[in-house]
């Protein structure tokens, strides 16, 4: 089969977005340094696909991340048509610098759930985490961009064990009152489960942040990824991270496996009649490509089906 069978099913949305992290979190956990020829026809490949909305790359310390030193020069190779939504991570106001003399319109900024892994992905604490992204949120506001925030460890922490709700909820409100207009809540290392999807949505409307404002990231370490995400479709969320060839990890936490791929994320959508916009083939075949680049096979079980 090339395609699954369409049957709808009720309360779920008839339009989602796919918002693609393959460039950027899908490569900046390979050991090997892609190069930026490579990344640059990645994109234009994704594109080409269907999906408009792709997080190229990220303006951090080469020495903490090496694999995207090489920002600047990879999005001056690429031209991104009107409509495409091109957002780059920038960790604080030295990468919101290079991202404006980059031309960005949009950013990311990352917090995260934990004591932890705000001590060892961002060097602080839960609580100043915020004294050093609000100015880079407030000068990327004052120049016209748009600031997506991610949460990371939303349930569950490698150091910490379960994360209370409440605690999650706290971070993302106060990225949403900072002038975030999409809050991307992050399973870093793929522990959650449909319960703990539900009652985390549900806690940010009693807080007041809608399921408007709310994106879903899953990883796929305990085979988890689908079933939460369509769990959270049904909660009203309509956008959802993924990468493509099923991509990705997270330098800072070893546990953390390969994101939600794109591919099988598609076929779920596809056979449920929930338009994206996105060709699955043309998209596996770009998954194909790029396994090839890597020198290993994609982990996604949609492009193994349907690229041999």
């Amino acid at each position: 089969m090339r395609k699954p069978q369409l049957v709808k099913a009720e309360g779920l949305p008839d339009r989602v977005t796919i918002y693609e992290v393959g460039p950027r979190d899908g490569l900046q956990n390979e050991s090997a340094i892609v190069d930026v020829a490579v990344k640059a026809e990645f994109i234009r490949r994704l594109l080409d696909a269907g999906l408009t909305t792709v997080e190229t790359t990220s303006f951090v310390h080469p020495k903490w991340v090496p694999q995207m030193a090489d920002a600047a020069e990879l999005l001056d190779q690429l031209e991104i048509p009107d409509g495409v939504r091109a957002p780059v991570l920038v960790p604080n106001e030295r990468g919101l610098d290079r991202a404006l003399a980059a031309g960005v319109r949009e950013i990311a900024i990352f917090a995260s759930a934990t004591e932890t892994f705000a001590s060892k992905n961002l060097n602080s604490t839960l609580d100043d985490q915020f004294a050093m992204f609000t100015p880079t949120i407030q000068r990327a506001l004052s120049q016209g961009l748009s600031v997506r925030g991610y949460v990371s460890m939303c349930y569950g922490d490698p150091w910490e064990g379960d994360v209370p709700i409440d605690q999650v909820v706290k971070v993302g409100a106060q990225l949403v009152d900072l002038g975030c207009h999409e809050l991307s809540l992050g399973d870093t290392i793929g522990v959650a489960t449909p319960g703990q999807v539900t009652a985390l949505i549900t806690a940010f409307g009693a807080a007041g942040v809608g399921v408007d404002k709310l994106a879903v990231h899953f990883h796929d370490t305990y085979g988890q990824a689908l079933a939460n995400t369509l769990t959270a479709f049904r909660e009203g969320v309509t956008t959802v991270d993924s990468s493509a060839g099923g991509l990705g990890g997270c330098p800072y936490a070893e546990s953390a496996t390969g994101n939600l791929a794109t591919e099988d994320l598609l076929w779920q959508l596809d056979g449920l009649g929930i338009h994206t916009g996105v060709d699955l083939l043309k998209l596996v075949e770009t998954s194909t490509w790029m396994a090839d680049q890597l020198g290993k096979p994609s982990p996604s079980r949609v492009v193994q089906a349907l690229a041999g």
